[in-house]
């Protein structure tokens, strides 16, 4: 996991929730100037922990790239990467130990949805559909293969794009991820967060930029799957 100022949104009760069904925790805090870190330090799982003096994350892939070498020095078996606003359902969990505890394929991709505005809502139109894909987030660790990270500025995978060449399983898993389950206000700093590190689109699109001020988005009721 990398953070960066998340003392005071959703960093604690991941954590809390992480622990339950991980072995360890590696994080690198990106410079924060909250008590981010002194939050990530109460967690026993939280095994290491960088603290980066002056932030990385005007150069996102040597952000990612530093968090990978730093996860993979202590050689686990897998690797789950999460942010520090996600949330993986208990059926995910409970299935974990089972993802990984075969040997047909290399990686595991779960559905994320993305909540907006609450915890009830998940939004789901043209721009945000990201549900109906799977993203890559769990791997398997293989010390001789080799680990490939675009030198993007923004929006960079999270995980080395060389996984794509692996056998891998799509997992009819969910996870919640509350980004955007915030205050308009705040809805709206993060967009001109984005128009500002990438005014021209050449890291993402600018209509989905653009979607994030819709006065009417389309919102779907989340419901538990048992």
């Amino acid at each position: 996991m990398q953070v960066r100022n998340e003392a005071d949104r959703f960093l604690e009760d991941v954590l809390k929730d992480l622990s339950e069904f991980v072995d360890e925790i590696v994080i690198v805090d990106d410079a924060s100037t909250d008590d981010t870190v002194k939050l990530c330090r109460t967690f026993p799982k939280v095994k290491k922990l960088v603290v980066l003096q002056e932030s990385r994350f005007q150069r996102e892939w040597e952000l990612r790239e530093y968090l990978w070498r730093l996860a993979c020095s202590s050689e686990p078996d897998w690797l789950l990467s999460v942010d520090a606003d996600e949330f993986y359902e208990d059926k995910a969990k409970t299935h974990m130990r089972e993802l990984i505890n075969q040997d047909l394929y290399d990686w595991v991709g779960f559905r994320f949805f993305d909540f907006w505005g609450g915890s009830t809502h998940y939004r789901d139109d043209t721009h945000w559909g990201i549900h109906r894909r799977h993203t890559r987030t769990l791997v398997r660790y293989m010390p001789d293969y080799y680990y490939y990270n675009p030198p993007m500025d923004h929006h960079v995978p999270r995980l080395p794009l060389s996984y794509s060449a692996l056998p891998g399983f799509l997992a009819e898993l969910r996870v919640k991820h509350f980004g955007w389950a915030v205050s308009k206000e705040e809805r709206y700093r993060k967009y001109l967060h984005y128009m500002e590190r990438d005014p021209k689109g050449e890291w993402g699109s600018l209509e989905h930029y653009h979607s994030i001020l819709d006065v009417n988005p389309t919102l779907v009721a989340w419901k538990e799957e048992y």
